[in-house]
């Protein structure tokens, strides 16, 4: 049965720990649906997993509620986040509520996701007020990764710990009910988390966040070009895969495949079609 808000909130207070993990199709949704994972995050991420973009950057609004879209269809009974892509809410809270609204109502997402600090604020309160729910990212934003240096480690100095607590405080006052901390030093996670009542979940961020979230195709060894330091690889199914793959090649190319054991047989003496 599909979590509500108030039970995905109410995880902090009862020390339940949140299992958040990427999807971006129906078969990948369907499988995770079935296993221990509170949150689905349909991230755009999907730019560089799924479309091969070189980041997140390009992604659009029609390509996210396309994706969200087949994950609903894979996971009914998952609690989703839509995540709000690049351009679709820096432009003003008409726009952020529109798009927001477009997870909602066409995708049947639960959630939207952005990234921002006190400058996303008023856009926070403004989507709650419409009511689109909303989790917060701070820390390492990869939309504005260029920003920040490139995807370094965020809050390491006094001072930017101190803006990036500032900016968690700030988001949930605006309304967020969980924040995504992304590639901030353990013990500031800590610091954050015991400072806040909403839950707070780490990518890159320790084990004292309330919840964590991984890209699925990076925990099950999926996606090559790279994989960050904080990810544990449960799986590693690339190798698995070609391996398969070539096997397959190689068994169409000598014949071997398909056997009788894979093939539909008659009784019918289709040999009387050639005379």
């Amino acid at each position: 049965m599909r979590k509500s808000l108030a039970e995905i909130r109410s995880m902090k207070s009862r020390g339940e720990k949140i299992a958040m993990l990427t999807a971006y199709d129906a078969s990948m949704a369907r499988l995770l649906s079935g296993c221990d994972v509170d949150m689905l995050l349909v991230g755009d991420s999907l730019g560089m997993v799924m479309l091969g973009y070189d980041s997140t950057v390009p992604v659009t609004m029609d390509e996210m509620i396309h994706h969200a879209k087949a994950v609903r269809r894979g996971a009914p009974e998952s609690f989703i986040v839509g995540d709000l892509p690049y351009g679709s809410y820096q432009t003003g809270v008409r726009d952020a509520i529109n798009n927001g609204l477009r997870f909602l109502k066409e995708a049947d997402c639960d959630a939207i996701k952005l990234e921002g600090g006190l400058n996303v604020c008023g856009i926070v309160e403004a989507l709650v007020g419409a009511g689109i729910p909303v989790m917060a990212h701070i820390g390492l934003t990869p939309q504005t990764a260029s920003q920040l240096g490139g995807y370094k480690v965020q809050g390491k100095g006094i001072e930017d710990a101190r803006r990036l607590l500032a900016e968690a405080k700030a988001l949930e006052a605006a309304g967020a009910f969980s924040i995504i901390l992304e590639c901030v030093p353990d013990t500031l996670a800590k610091v954050i988390s015991a400072s806040l009542t909403m839950p707070t979940v780490g990518i890159g961020a320790g084990v004292h966040c309330d919840g964590q979230v991984l890209v699925t195709h990076d925990l099950l060894g999926m996606f090559e070009k790279f994989t960050p330091k904080f990810v544990k690889k449960f799986a590693d199914l690339s190798p698995l895969i070609k391996e398969s793959i070539r096997t397959y090649g190689q068994e169409v190319k000598k014949g071997s495949y398909p056997g009788i054991e894979h093939s539909f047989t008659s009784q019918t003496d289709y040999n009387t079609l050639l005379d």
